[in-house]
């Protein structure tokens, strides 16, 4: 039975290294293969504008037109500021960002965001969310309308010019834009943008004919070139979405989308429906249309493949007639901004966007990591500092379970307690494997204890890592926030690295072809090595050789697979690990138990090498 007890704490920890590492190894390749990717796109695109798709190939995408904002394509390859000066403009300038509006096709396509900043350098460059038409990383949002098949009527298009009243879209000063077709469709739109990250485009279209007119709304949030994510299986990036209060949300990635039938998907409900939203979600930023909540919709997510693919997020609604001398007003908001928890909850619970947090991968798990994150901000109002708040957490739960593991503990006190009697059980009946585990099944019921409790420390941690992990990796609120010393960025590896002598050797060996993802081997992983070093050396060590050299192994192989993991995560790991040592300790000498650690720690140094 004992070495029953051994494999199942083996098993467990190898499920641990299993889980913690399937991030590590299947997410850095990846990341190798997006870079490989977007690198090719660029080489691909250096002497070339976009290539415009097909138009016959996507017709089938929209059932009213399918010419319906086709790629545009630049006339030679622009920087961003050439591209911003292709239209005449409206400043923005809210409390989170600054941008401009292009008023040719009264388009949403220069966003920076005030309070995000690309590094922890103070001056280093702001974020920046939307870029215009033809520059790199082209990524815009367009309100527009589409006439039936077959009827030709004069709707603003991508290059129509809009007048403004005003130069200036502040929070506190709308902006009204209008476009007269001048045969009889005057179109105005009223945009108006809060405090944080939502725009309102209040269209009203005024029939001034003598015909009536019908023409479908159309909202479209594109994207030029491949995006650039972070690659990780454990988040999603890419097209995300709602249509339809009531629908799941649904989620697909840019190379998912050229599986689908004609590169295009409908969202999945039957018809049209009202309410939801959809759009593009990033690591830490998203766009997302939000229609009118009054009208019908249907949702597309479509690729216009070529050397430069286009992304392309639509809602599109039922077709609205206007009678002579009437007008139709509608209402849409469009968010472009960072995923930050608050702003979307409010979003979400006051201005009724359903399942709007979902910008947010929180996971399968959210039941967990959601708390998680809710504790990390709240001890984080308390205490000024994430990391500090990461301490007090790991305490919290230490206490939390403090009678369950030190049952746990006390029994493997037990255990050592026994180690001579058990020892004597197996020299007793060396080959009645099944008489030696009867009797010490009858020792074990009659010391009260329980072989498997020693992994119950380990069971508890694993929801607490994950969850920890989970929030690490996906709260914006996490992003470039500190600890002490040299740790800038919780969400981000530990930047020292001991093969580069912590900075004295000026090259980047994580660059290394096949193992680069593995040579990012910090400070405070080191120290995470040594703390689970250290509490392997509390117990005796195992008698089985495979064991022994398995369980040896097993802080290295957790310094390297950790190395490249958020600071903040690798920093709960050695301070869980320092508090078990210290509470083992505790419980041991209560229990009359001797501490194995430094006759442990005796041996290993004193044996001389083979």
């Amino acid at each position: 039975m004992q070495n029953d007890q051994k494999n199942l704490i083996l098993a467990m920890a190898l499920s641990l290294m299993v889980i913690v590492g399937w991030n590590h190894f299947f997410g850095a390749p990846k990341v190798q293969q997006a870079r490989q990717t977007q690198s090719q796109l660029e080489q691909l695109d250096s002497s070339g504008r976009p290539k415009a798709a097909n138009p016959a190939a996507n017709a089938g995408a929209n059932p009213a037109a399918g010419s319906t904002m086709q790629p545009e394509a630049a006339a030679q390859p622009l920087n961003r500021a050439e591209a911003l000066a292709l239209s005449p403009r409206l400043v923005i300038d809210t409390k989170n960002m600054f941008g401009t509006l292009a008023l040719k096709g009264a388009r949403l396509d220069d966003i920076a965001l005030k309070n995000y900043r690309e590094t922890t350098d103070p001056h280093s460059p702001n974020i920046v969310l939307l870029s215009p038409s033809g520059a790199p990383d082209g990524y815009f949002i367009d309100l527009n309308y589409v006439a039936p098949r077959g009827v030709a009527l004069d709707l603003p298009t991508a290059s129509s010019l809009w007048k403004a009243d005003g130069d200036r879209l502040t929070e506190a000063t709308p902006v009204t834009l209008s476009y007269d077709n001048g045969k009889g469709l005057v179109f105005k739109r009223k945009i108006s943008v809060d405090e944080f990250y939502m725009f309102t485009l209040a269209d009203t279209i005024e029939n001034k004919g003598k015909e009536p007119v019908t023409l479908f709304p159309n909202a479209t949030a594109t994207r030029q070139g491949m995006p650039k994510t972070s690659g990780y299986a454990v988040l999603h990036e890419g097209f995300i979405g709602v249509i339809g209060a009531d629908q799941p949300s649904t989620e697909l990635t840019y190379a998912a989308i050229a599986k689908e039938t004609s590169n295009a998907k409908v969202l999945p409900v039957e018809g049209y429906a009202q309410g939801g939203w959809l759009g593009f979600t990033d690591k830490y930023w998203a766009t997302a249309i939000v229609p009118d909540e009054s009208k019908n919709y249907k949702g597309w997510f479509r690729e216009f493949p070529g050397v430069q693919p286009q992304f392309q997020a639509d809602v599109f609604a039922e077709a609205q007639t206007i009678p002579p001398g009437a007008s139709l007003e509608m209402s849409t908001r469009v968010f472009a901004g960072a995923k930050e928890s608050r702003v979307l909850d409010y979003y979400q619970n006051v201005q009724g966007i359903k399942k709007f947090d979902m910008l947010i991968d929180w996971g399968y798990f959210h039941f967990i990591t959601r708390p998680m994150f809710w504790l990390l901000e709240t001890i984080y109002g308390i205490v000024g500092n994430f990391g500090v708040a990461i301490l007090v957490i790991t305490l919290l739960v230490k206490g939390l379970f403090f009678p369950l593991a030190n049952k746990s503990y006390l029994s493997m006190a037990k255990m050592k307690a026994v180690q001579p009697k058990l020892k004597a059980l197996q020299e007793l009946y060396p080959d009645d494997k099944m008489k030696q585990q009867q009797e010490i099944m009858e020792l074990y019921k009659k010391e009260k204890i329980n072989p498997v409790s020693g992994c119950l420390p380990m069971l508890l941690q694993i929801p607490v890592f994950f969850s920890l992990y989970k929030v690490l990796f996906v709260a914006i609120e996490m992003r470039q926030a500190p600890f002490f010393g040299w740790i800038k960025d919780l969400s981000a590896p530990d930047p020292t690295n001991i093969f580069t002598l912590f900075g004295l050797l000026h090259y980047d060996p994580t660059q290394a072809p096949m193992i680069g993802h593995l040579l990012h081997l910090g400070i405070w992983p080191l120290i995470m090595g040594v703390s689970m070093w250290v509490q392997m050396k509390m117990n005796p060590e195992p008698a089985d050789p495979v064991q022994k050299t398995m369980f040896a192994w097993m802080p290295v192989i957790f310094t390297f697979m950790l190395g490249s993991f958020p600071a903040g995560l690798v920093i709960y790991w050695s301070w869980n690990n320092f508090l078990s040592v210290a509470q083992q300790t505790l419980i041991m000498k209560q229990a009359g138990v001797k501490v194995e650690l430094f006759d442990n720690l005796r041996k290993t140094f004193s044996r001389s090498p083979t």
